[in-house]
């Protein structure tokens, strides 16, 4: 893996960790104080799929 995707995947999992502990468990999760935290999770998750997905499409075209 490239260094700058491994950088960006310890930004994306840190960020969800951090959002994950932040969570109200005792509350709703759609509930107005969980929401910032939910869709913070749902955009680092889609950024953790991206960055495999351009990772792998960096190695597609790479001969050995």
């Amino acid at each position: 893996m490239q260094k700058i995707y491994k950088v960006f995947l310890v930004v994306f999992v840190v960020f969800t960790a951090i959002n994950v502990y932040a969570l109200d468990w005792q509350s709703d999760m759609l509930s107005e104080d969980n929401s910032k935290f939910v869709f913070s999770i749902a955009s680092a998750v889609i950024g953790l799929i991206l960055l495999f997905v351009l990772h792998t499409w960096s190695k597609v075209g790479v001969k050995k």
